[in-house]
């Protein structure tokens, strides 16, 4: 299977010949294939936009919920597309009563958005922000749990969980942190932004109160669709972050019209899905993914003498693999435009817990020649002017 991706079905995307694009785990890449579909909707909106407001968009947007309701193992009456997962976290924050006495618990590798967002609620009612610090690099899930486990107190209203988390591309023990959040009867909200499409998803099964995601990433959905599944028992009082004419008619229905929008990418779900038949089905996709950053990351690692930042037990098809100490002092940005000025490649480069870390995305067009030009561009790198000339 693994001859029948990589190179020979980068086609499908637009991506430009003369990079390496090694981050797609930032904002996702879309097939050709979607981004035609979502033109057809785009076109057809157009032709008559009252007719496709008002007669064609409802039944359309329904049916795209079913799409993903099914790939999510969830119920369509339970989804509500937004534009990104972050504008679910805002949906959930915005709409929980929260008192001065409260904490909102999150951990140091969530995403800073999401802490901002928390900081919002912060300033607006007095509930405070908690942070648990989980250590990194990681050699298991169990430092994971012990930190969330003891920073839950009498006060926590709300636990906030990443399913996968950004800076360490960490698959975090839900089944096991849900659990230790629920035996102690606290809310929890997943940010699963990096879960669609990289794992296969049960959503109701994981166990939480409020569940976010993305299908622009891993799924390759048109930028613009993500989705908010909510418990059916703590649905009453979850409002979009706009308000509009459905406004209490409940909570499927408000999250399906909050004013005029292009719901383009958000209809063009199902043909997202459907796209990884043509390139041999989802799961041969995922395990080629996962597969190929497990060689890329070993290879970085033992090439650069440096740690892989979770076991492999943790990853998916995201890795984080530190940079040569000398890359300690040389400030991020500085590395980001060499690797790019010279070499054209695209990388997150970033510092954690001090020390400099790079995470690679490894995504259906990938192949391991392009981590061996990053590895050798890496061991070149001095950071003087003629490593971007």
């Amino acid at each position: 299977m693994a001859a029948s991706l990589g190179q020979a079905v980068r086609h499908h995307w637009g991506l430009r010949d003369d990079i390496l694009f090694l981050n797609h785990g930032s904002y996702g890449a879309t097939p050709k294939a979607v981004l035609a579909e979502q033109r057809r909707w785009q076109a057809l909106m157009e032709e008559n936009p009252v007719n496709f407001m008002r007669r064609v968009l409802p039944p359309a947007l329904a049916q795209a919920r079913v799409d993903l309701a099914r790939f999510l193992r969830a119920d369509p009456g339970d989804l509500g597309f937004v534009e990104n997962a972050t504008g679910g976290v805002n949906a959930v924050l915005r709409s929980l009563d929260f008192a001065q006495s409260d904490e909102i618990l999150v951990t140091s590798h969530g995403y800073n958005a999401v802490k901002q967002t928390v900081h919002f609620i912060e300033e607006k009612t007095g509930a405070a922000i908690k942070i648990a610090e989980v250590p990194f690099p990681l050699d298991g899930p169990g430092a994971i749990t012990a930190a969330v486990t003891s920073n839950l107190s009498d006060r926590t209203r709300l636990v906030i969980l990443d399913h996968i988390t950004s800076p360490t591309a960490t698959i975090q023990p839900l089944k096991e942190l849900i659990a230790v959040c629920k035996s102690e009867k606290r809310l929890v909200l997943v940010d699963g932004a990096h879960a669609p499409g990289m794992l296969d998803l049960d959503v109701p099964a994981i166990g939480a109160d409020f569940y976010t995601g993305n299908c622009h990433k891993w799924l390759c959905a048109p930028k613009g669709c993500a989705f908010l599944w909510v418990a059916p028992d703590r649905q009453t009082g979850i409002h979009p972050t706009t308000i509009s004419h459905p406004f209490r008619t409940g909570f499927a229905e408000e999250f399906s019209w909050t004013g005029t929008r292009d719901a383009s990418a958000s209809l063009s779900v199902g043909a997202t899905i459907g796209f990884f038949d043509t390139i041999g089905g989802l799961p041969a996709v995922r395990a080629y993914c996962q597969g190929l950053a497990t060689e890329a990351a070993e290879m970085l690692s033992s090439a650069w003498g440096t740690p892989i930042g979770t076991p492999a037990s943790l990853r998916g098809s995201m890795a984080v693999i530190g940079l040569p100490e000398r890359f300690r002092d040389i400030p991020v940005q500085e590395v980001l435009d060499g690797l790019w000025e010279r070499h054209r490649i695209e990388v997150p480069v970033h510092h954690f817990g001090g020390d400099p870390w790079v995470r690679i995305s490894a995504a259906p067009y990938n192949h391991i020649q392009e981590y061996e030009v990053l590895r050798n561009a890496v061991l070149a790198y001095s950071g003087t002017a003629s490593d971007r000339n």
